[in-house]
């Protein structure tokens, strides 16, 4: 019999689960994206929860003044 050929990696990570600061990797794994990137993920998973025809209310966000 041939043995199959995996076409993707096995992978896997153990962390202890009482020091493991899921939170803090988040923020860096965000960190390393472009703006443009993470506005993009949070955009896609906001259209994933609405409503086929429906248009996201942009009236609820607002833009930030940023004084130095």
């Amino acid at each position: 019999m041939e043995q199959k050929v995996r076409k993707m990696a096995m992978v896997m990570n153990k962390f202890n689960m009482l020091e493991h600061d899921e939170a803090y990797e988040n923020l860096n794994y965000w960190l390393t994206k472009s703006p443009q990137e993470r506005i993009s993920a949070v955009t896609f998973l906001i259209n994933q929860t609405l409503k086929p025809g429906q248009r996201m209310d942009k009236t609820k966000f607002k833009k930030a003044i940023i004084r130095k």
